[in-house]
């Protein structure tokens, strides 16, 4: 049974701590612990207060209903959370927590000295959790780089076949050809499939010049 005498050095409520230490001890995980315990101090009647915990992987939501007789738990893990803060009021002050998605988390009334060190225990834990990320993000970067440096050996050079040189091949002499002129009407025929090749003129185009060309013969 966890000790509850650590979770009274800021005023708070014996009844309620009782109360709440004895149901999170059944909620905790293993290498869980409550870091610190805050409680509502309401203006006028303060029965059945809510309260706050702040574990090592988590805040803890503590509402009793049913007149204090039952009490609803809910949590938020760290990596869900996106900040803390705390607003000082009149009577007491807000406890904020922002989620990385919905809505705030807003507790009213927490007695200020209680809400500051909610606050600062919440923020240990999340610059915490945030440098463990870091970490891990370092460690992969790290795997990763060593795994492309990872190259193969270069092969040594005793073990590299020397290619032989090959024989001198005859040298075969080929009869040079001589290509007779092409006469203009070729020239002109060419030059015309050219332009047309690359599209600088249209089939009916090339159809039509070629034609004329062909009559001039």
């Amino acid at each position: 049974m966890i000790s509850i005498d650590r979770f009274l050095s800021d005023e708070q409520d014996p009844k309620a701590v009782e109360k709440v230490i004895g149901k999170l001890n059944d909620l905790l995980t293993t290498g869980e612990e409550i870091l610190y315990l805050a409680v509502q101090k309401k203006p006028a009647v303060n029965l059945a207060p809510d309260s706050i915990a702040i574990t090592n992987k988590r805040i803890f939501y503590c509402e009793p209903s049913n007149l204090g007789l039952t009490m609803n738990f809910k949590d938020i893990s760290w990596k869900s959370v996106k900040e803390v803060s705390f607003k000082e009021e009149f009577f007491g002050s807000k406890f904020i927590c922002v989620p990385q998605h919905g809505e705030n988390i807003v507790t009213e009334f927490i007695p200020k000295v209680q809400a500051r060190k909610l606050h600062q225990a919440a923020n240990d834990q999340l610059e915490q959790y945030k440098e463990l990320l870091r970490q891990q993000l370092l460690e992969e970067n790290r795997a990763s780089a060593a795994a492309v440096n990872l190259t193969p050996q270069p092969q040594a050079f005793a073990d590299i076949p020397v290619a032989e040189p090959e024989p001198e091949q005859p040298v075969i002499q080929i009869a040079e050809v001589v290509e007779e002129p092409e006469d203009e009407t070729t020239l002109k025929l060419r030059k015309l499939k050219t332009l047309y090749d690359k599209h600088l003129i249209t089939q009916e185009e090339y159809e039509a010049k070629k034609a004329t060309i062909l009559d001039s013969l």
